[in-house]
């Protein structure tokens, strides 16, 4: 379950952060839409990368640019603290296909994607997500998940 929302989820590192890793290759861009802090969607880029033992999510928000950085072995998800320069463990992540939307930490970052849940739905119509709208997962202090729920019983969650 894991595996699979750390799998939608989308955003890459700031310009920096890419150009020091010469074996980091873009994987795709996408025009879509985010929001930042639970404000209203805007018109947004987000770009993945390859960088090795993790996958960089950029999202180009107007002047601002967020990036989540996945690994899978094992599963971990960090967000750039522009603040302090460095990676910082989510707290949360979740997918709502009705919205086509993913967000980090709350709604702090959402994006838009309906082309790659769509395919996650197709991929996997045979698994527990089959009639499920919302994904969710909770992070320990490192960044690895320890709680995960689906629809209603993310209400427990978010206690």
């Amino acid at each position: 379950m894991a595996a699979l929302l750390a799998g939608m989820l989308l955003a890459v590192p700031p310009a920096s952060l890419a150009q020091q890793d010469s074996s980091a290759k873009v994987l795709y861009r996408l025009a879509t839409q985010c929001a930042l802090k639970g404000a209203a969607p805007v018109p947004c880029t987000v770009e993945a990368v390859d960088s090795g033992g993790a996958t960089l999510y950029r999202h180009r928000i107007g002047d601002s640019v967020e990036t989540v950085r996945i690994t899978s072995e094992p599963v971990n998800m960090a967000i750039w603290a522009h603040d302090s320069r460095n990676w910082r463990p989510l707290r949360g992540a979740s997918a709502r296909f009705s919205t086509n939307t993913v967000c980090f930490n709350g709604k702090d970052l959402c994006v838009v994607n309906p082309n790659y849940l769509n395919s996650v739905r197709e991929d996997r119509a045979n698994t527990r997500l089959q009639g499920r709208d919302l994904v969710m997962v909770h992070f320990g202090s490192d960044g690895r998940v320890d709680a995960s729920c689906y629809d209603d019983a993310c209400a427990l969650l978010l206690k």
